[in-house]
């Protein structure tokens, strides 16, 4: 709450620092590309991200043009909901599945309101890494969800703490 009140107030001390920081990662060929899918915070995501040198090169609101999106963008890593339209299931991660399959290399930045063991098991079951299992609601800095976007982006896994958490109780 304390950044978001800096950033209304206009300090834009954090992103300098993230671009700074973002400038060291090995391997850097320019911005992270990604697609992106959330009706309601997509904006406001698209302009954070681009002010700390990502690309957003595409902004979706469905599972079928999140599909369409990454096939034609081909980003370095896909944002995307458990459940997006249009059935508000688990669309988002079907597609998120199927675009795997089509590109092996694409990472996957899986955002939910709750933890699902099942979904968590699907992204990590094929062994490939470039995967990522975040709680919205604990993404509390951009630090946190550009450091999940370069990991993912260079074959890393990033897992909730709760995720990691809830899988072990299951595995118990």
């Amino acid at each position: 709450i304390d950044q978001c009140e800096r950033w209304r107030k206009g300090d834009r001390v954090p992103a300098e620092r993230l671009i700074e920081r973002l400038a060291d990662w090995p391997g850097d060929d320019g911005p992270l590309e990604i697609v992106y899918q959330e009706v309601l915070l997509r904006e406001g995501l698209v302009r954070l991200l681009t002010e700390v040198d990502c690309q957003v090169v595409a902004a979706v609101e469905d599972a079928p043009g999140f599909l369409r999106a990454v096939s034609e963008q081909r980003p370095d890593v896909a944002i995307v909901d458990v459940r997006m339209p249009p059935g508000m299931t688990d669309d988002g991660l079907r597609a998120a599945v199927e675009a795997r399959e089509s590109q092996p290399g694409l990472g996957i930045l899986m955002l939910s309101a709750y933890v699902e063991l099942s979904y968590a098991d699907v992204l990590l079951s094929d062994g490939r890494g470039h995967v990522g299992y975040l709680l919205k609601d604990r993404v509390t800095s951009l630090d946190t969800l550009v450091d999940a976007l370069r990991t993912i982006s260079t074959g890393g896994t990033v897992l909730d703490p709760e995720v990691v958490a809830q899988l072990l109780v299951a595995r118990h």
